[in-house]
């Protein structure tokens, strides 16, 4: 799923756990940024390359929204470093290794954290085998389930109607509690 959606997935989950739950916009603000944080390593050394190697701005567009089987031909050791860069973040058992780790430390579930299982189990459902299938059980396979890709017209269409709809719902309950706040 692209970056934006990955954001406005965990705002609504933070929409819909607000209407049980108090949640502070910082700790709201920390769910959307893990939420979104996946996408950002593996990007690194294509940008990298492209600023300071023989990369162009043409190639990270390119790679950014490619289509399954049709993303730019990168040096091998970008290639690897990138497809290493990604397979960390959107592994469930390295998440669960830090959701424990923190749990342990903390005593208690830190609610961000929710935000980065959001985007692995999104991934898991909306990454083709053709282009970044989403690597949950990495370090053990680098394997990645085939699922639907994300980055096609049609999936992305439902995706923004699906947010619309969601959006659409969760909205005006939450502005009505906002203004009761305010007053």
């Amino acid at each position: 799923m692209d970056i934006f959606a990955h954001a406005l997935w965990a705002g609504a989950g933070v929409m819909l756990a607000q209407r049980r739950w108090s949640i502070s916009t910082r700790t709201a603000a920390a769910t959307v940024g893990l939420a979104v944080l996946p996408d950002v390593p593996h990007l690194l050394p294509i940008a990298g390359w492209s600023a300071f190697g023989s990369g162009t701005a043409a190639a990270v567009k390119g790679y950014a929204i490619a289509v399954p089987g049709q993303g730019p031909v990168l040096p091998a050791a970008v290639e690897w470093l990138s497809h290493n860069l990604h397979c960390i973040p959107h592994s469930a058992i390295v998440a669960g290794a830090v959701t424990l780790l923190v749990w342990w430390w903390r005593q208690a579930l830190w609610i961000p954290l929710l935000g980065w299982w959001s985007h692995i189990v999104i991934d898991v459902f909306t990454h083709s085998a053709d282009y970044y299938p989403s690597p949950v059980l990495w370090p053990l396979t680098r394997e990645g389930f085939d699922g639907a890709a994300w980055n096609t017209t049609p999936f992305m269409t439902v995706n923004y109607i699906a947010l619309t709809v969601a959006y659409l719902w969760l909205l005006p309950r939450w502005w009505r509690t906002r203004q009761g706040r305010i007053d």
